[in-house]
């Protein structure tokens, strides 16, 4: 066997042997292997490990940007605004604080939050007036059968209801093919559950001083028992943590479980709360607010962790709290007719859903609530109701106790509910399984696909509805137990929305910079929307992350500067700078985008 040699030249003529003696030869000088090449980081690593290295967003959304004062077109990248912490950190991170900070303004508010409201101009009021007079007029044409002057007005009335909202006019307006109303259920409570307390409502919404103190409340309410839970002993459990026994989430007998009664609750579970709220303002007797986020349990049951603003004592709670229920007035869904393999099909001629084997229509949303209301003394489809409460804990503002339950609050708004709920063994997952089995056959609204399997063909139906399914959140494996909004919140919470909040943020910034000569141009001008497709001038998404690490690195420093520069030297103390401090325009589409 032959051995082969290079003989190599060195710096000093001397010649030096290179005997290869790994399986892989080596790169000649000056190139690298695809295995080296594969090997090194790539631009999208390393914008990604700038991104959060910067606490910025790694998955913008290209945009384009056009100055209507100079033409101007450019690039940016907006943030992608996911709000799992496993997707995007930096943009669940944002979106925390931000909660963190409208909860802690409006929990202990010592003045009325500002309503503000926004005199009619006289071209709506106008356009209103004239709309009411085509009312009545689209009326008298029905009544002479006249159908061309009809469709004119109807027409017209669409023309002026999208002036109308052009103007910024909200709400419903009254249509011209209005319906008859539904004979409304009687409103009688029911005989199971105690009286309410009842005062008459201020309007006010702050709570009462006792000796110069304010307090404020928080506290939990859940679900009833839907069977017993098995208890696993946990050694870092407890307050002192000992260990105690915690729940593993699975029943104790599954076969006996109510998993039905689960499923319900759980889709209705957003409305108990709002009907709860109602009836604790009836019980104290002033406008009470409210700041809610709602989080799975282990059993899979939701549970909301509620801040009120005022003291609320503990008697009253509970007797709010029983004498709350929510009836469920739908056609009952309690045996399905049809099942997966034998579900209605769509008739095109009837343009309707029918039976399979028969081809008769199935009756409609509507031709089952007018069979509900000849029915005297029907029950409700289902009623759903708190189970045991924990006792309210009385709040100061800006206290210890307070950000600590402000953290509490807000520690899992960026945790997907799967996240929440990953089974920890095998009797754990059986059993979520079972609950999302009994979501996906339990209708989640009047427009639910799943309302086929029962015989009733859904509000809106059409051809593109899919028999017995349904896309919405409640029927999601990933969204088990919270089909809703994880966030409930009262309007006059702070009196702002939360786009306000992140604007006063933002506000708040550029009159830090300002004071110290850091003038920020005007943005007002500037339009911002999504990158078209096959737009040849786009940048890569990895520059784009690049230029938002670089723009968050500077005004990092320029805010560092900023406070530095006011620490020595307070407002009022001498003038910083001879520029004025202006408000920054921001326009809207921006701000959607920001």
């Amino acid at each position: 066997m032959t051995t082969t040699t290079d003989n190599h030249l060195t710096e000093g003529g001397r010649s030096t042997m290179d005997t290869t003696t790994d399986s892989t030869p080596a790169a000649p000088l000056g190139r690298t292997t695809a295995a080296q090449r594969r090997a090194m980081p790539s631009l999208k690593d390393i914008a990604e490990s700038a991104a959060e290295k910067e606490g910025v967003c790694a998955r913008v959304i290209p945009m384009r940007a056009v100055d209507d004062s100079t033409g101007k077109i450019s690039y940016v990248g907006a943030p992608c605004k996911c709000r799992f912490e496993a997707i995007c950190p930096a943009c669940a991170k944002a979106y925390r604080t931000l909660r963190a900070n409208q909860l802690r303004e409006g929990w202990c508010l010592s003045k009325e939050p500002v309503d503000e409201t926004v005199e009619p101009t006289q071209e709506q009021t106008d356009l209103l007036t004239a709309r009411a007079h085509l009312f009545d007029q689209f009326r008298q044409a029905r009544e002479d059968e006249d159908t061309d002057l009809a469709d004119d007005i109807r027409t017209l009335v669409a023309e002026i209801d999208a002036e109308l909202r052009d103007l910024g006019v909200k709400g419903r307006f009254p249509s011209l093919d209005e319906k008859p109303r539904r004979k409304a259920k009687s409103t009688r409570r029911r005989q199971d559950v105690p009286n309410l307390p009842r005062r008459k409502v201020e309007k006010r919404t702050l709570g009462q001083v006792y000796n110069g103190y304010q307090p404020s409340t928080f506290l939990t309410v859940t679900l009833g028992s839907y069977g017993a839970i098995n208890q696993l002993w946990d050694p870092k459990a407890g307050k002192d943590g000992k260990g105690a026994m915690v729940s593993d989430g699975s029943p104790v007998d599954p076969e006996t479980y109510d998993y039905s009664r689960a499923a319900r609750d759980a889709i209705h579970f957003a409305a108990l709360v709002d009907r709860w709220v109602q009836n604790l303002r009836r019980a104290v007797g002033w406008d009470v607010q409210y700041f809610a986020s709602v989080e799975p349990q282990k059993r899979g049951a939701p549970h909301a962790h509620i801040a009120i603003r005022g003291s609320v004592s503990n008697k009253l709670i509970k007797a709010v709290t029983a004498a709350t229920y929510r009836q469920i007035w739908w056609p009952h869904f309690d045996t399905p007719v049809y099942h997966d393999g034998q579900m209605p099909e769509w008739d095109y001629d009837a343009g309707t859903f029918v039976d399979p084997q028969t081809g008769d229509p199935l009756p409609s949303w509507d031709d089952a609530l007018a069979v509900m209301d000849v029915v005297d003394d029907l029950e409700p489809a289902h009623v759903v109701r708190f189970g045991v409460q924990a006792k309210p804990i009385q709040i100061l503002g800006g206290t210890d106790k307070m950000e600590r339950r402000v953290r509490y609050l807000t520690k899992y708004l960026t945790k997907s509910v799967a996240d929440l709920l990953e089974p920890d063994s095998r009797r754990v997952a059986e059993h979520y399984d079972r609950l999302h089995a009994e979501m996906c056959v339990t209708p989640c609204s009047p427009g639910c696909g799943v309302w086929l399997r029962y015989g009733i063909v859904p509000k809106g139906a059409s051809e593109k509805t899919q028999p017995g399914y349904c896309k919405r959140k409640a029927h999601r494996r990933d969204t088990l137990a919270l089909p809703g909004r994880r966030v409930l919140n009262s309007k006059k919470w702070t009196g702002k929305t939360l786009p306000d909040h992140k604007a006063e943020r933002a506000e708040f910034v550029r009159q830090q910079l300002a004071a110290v000569g850091i003038v920020k141009p005007d943005t007002s001008r500037v339009r911002v929307y999504p990158v078209p497709p096959g737009d040849p001038d786009a940048p890569p998404r990895e520059h784009l992350v690049m230029a938002l690490v670089a723009a968050r690195s500077k005004w990092r420093a320029e805010y560092n500067t900023a406070l530095i520069a006011l620490a020595e030297n307070p407002p009022g103390d001498q003038a910083v700078s001879p520029q004025p401090v202006v408000t920054q325009q921001v326009s809207t589409i921006q701000q959607s985008a920001a």
